[in-house]
């Protein structure tokens, strides 16, 4: 039975738009609540948990540092590495929804 697992789809596009938020807010990062604000124009359910979620995913493949775990609400920073998948500079593997690059070579 094939067909596209939309979860795993939401999942990866939450993570490219978490990207995409914490890129707009370079260099200093932003809350958790800023990011859940940014996605909710993007017809995705997301809650507080599933994005906690997504951004340990997204730190355990060093392209965001997180902070404030033991606070009430988090915060995260891109970096460098999460930078260039962002700037598509570098290749970007599976797990993230990044759209193909239409521009240039």
């Amino acid at each position: 039975m094939g067909g596209i697992d939309l979860t795993k789809a939401t999942r990866e596009n939450v993570r490219w738009y978490i990207l995409r938020a914490l890129d707009a807010a370079r260099p200093e990062g932003t809350t958790e609540t800023i990011i859940l604000s940014a996605l909710e124009g993007i017809p995705m359910d997301i809650t507080q948990k599933g994005l906690r979620r997504e951004l340990g995913y997204l730190e355990e493949r060093n392209l965001i540092e997180v902070g404030g775990r033991k606070t009430p609400v988090w915060y995260a920073k891109i970096n460098r590495a999460g930078i260039d998948i962002v700037e598509y500079t570098v290749e970007c593997h599976p797990g993230i929804a990044r759209p193909p690059k239409y521009w240039g070579h």
